[in-house]
């Protein structure tokens, strides 16, 4: 059979498959993996307040419902804010005017920034109590992961040394460590495949510590265990990577 010929036909049974196969969300359950991606805003607590202010964040994950409503995947949340208050930050940089000078000795703007990243293996269900069909409904869910945050100090239009390279990490605070994480809100899977959405609240629970030795500004040592803490709100659109209805189709 010409190459030609094989394509055409491919093509045409391709075309087949998808125009009989039909989507039965509404009166089946189904599986579904699904890519989502989200926004959230939340408020730290504990050691993590002493330090920055709400922050933002934006969601990008990768699940799968399963034909029983449970529910697992990977979360990954990239966070940011520019509400910091870390005593001592920069006092070897700060003149007694109260402004830092860049290396040429005109004075510098340094924006202070916070900067960081949640991820987390996740497991839960939906429980079909609301929702249009027996795809959505309430989705209550927990993961183990790693929650990481910094400050940022950035300075583009001034050359600072001091705060560039390996220098910087000096100033940073890095912080890292292992978290638990919590989430309890509403899974949409819509009849008509465009209306695919979640919303809930979430805490996510971190047990970190610095992994930066030595502070530079305050020269003082970096020891001992924190609790970065987050409660928020989020939500996103779904993509779904559904599965087709199991009926059988003809092709005539």
């Amino acid at each position: 059979m010409p190459f030609k010929t094989l394509l055409v036909s491919l093509l045409f049974l391709l075309f087949c498959m998808c125009t009989h196969a039909q989507w039965q969300v509404r009166d089946s359950l189904l599986f579904n993996p699904h890519v989502s991606v989200g926004f959230g805003y939340s408020t730290p607590l504990f050691d993590m307040a002493k330090r920055f202010g709400n922050n933002g964040h934006l969601d990008l994950g990768f699940h799968i419902k399963t034909k029983n409503n449970w529910y697992y995947g990977a979360q990954f949340s990239y966070l940011y804010g520019n509400q910091v208050s870390e005593p001592g930050l920069m006092n070897n940089l700060i003149t007694s005017d109260n402004l830092i000078l860049a290396d040429n000795g005109e004075v510098a703007s340094v924006f202070i920034q916070q900067r960081g990243f949640h991820t987390a293996l996740e497991g839960g269900r939906v429980f079909n109590f609301i929702g249009p069909n027996p795809n959505s409904g309430l989705l209550v869910k927990g993961g183990i992961g790693f929650l990481q945050h910094k400050i940022r100090l950035e300075h583009q239009e001034s050359k600072i040394t001091q705060l560039e390279g390996d220098y910087v990490k000096g100033y940073d605070r890095l912080t890292n460590g292992f978290a638990l994480s919590e989430f309890v809100g509403y899974y949409n899977m819509s009849n008509n495949r465009l209306v695919n959405f979640y919303i809930g609240a979430y805490a996510i629970q971190g047990y970190t510590a610095c992994r930066r030795d030595f502070n530079f500004d305050t020269q003082t040592y970096n020891s001992g265990m924190r609790r970065d803490w987050l409660i928020g709100i989020r939500g996103g659109w779904i993509l779904n990577l559904y599965e087709r209805a199991p009926n059988d189709f003809y092709i005539y």
